[in-house]
């Protein structure tokens, strides 16, 4: 049984975004986002933030999409929370 907490919203390709972070046409230049920053990886600390920059050229990426966050740090998406 699958429970839907309202409305869900679609990209432009008709289709629900990956929340998980693996495909770089979920995320948007001003989307609130948890990364694994490279020293993190290991014990797997999320770092929240706003995306300044795309870094994965890449439509898909297994570990994540590369990002740059306003704050300057970098890693990999992990969970996408909403656009500003």
């Amino acid at each position: 049984m699958i429970h839907c907490s309202g409305p869900q919203r679609s990209n432009k390709k008709g289709r629900l975004p990956n929340m998980a972070g693996t495909e770089r046409a979920d995320i948007r230049r001003g989307s609130r986002v948890s990364i694994v920053m490279k020293e993190d990886q290991r014990t797997g600390k999320l770092t929240e933030g706003v995306v300044e920059s795309i870094l994965t050229n890449s439509s898909i990426h297994s570990h994540g999409i590369k990002v740059r966050l306003e704050s300057g740090q970098v890693g990999r998406v992990k969970k996408i929370a909403a656009a500003r």
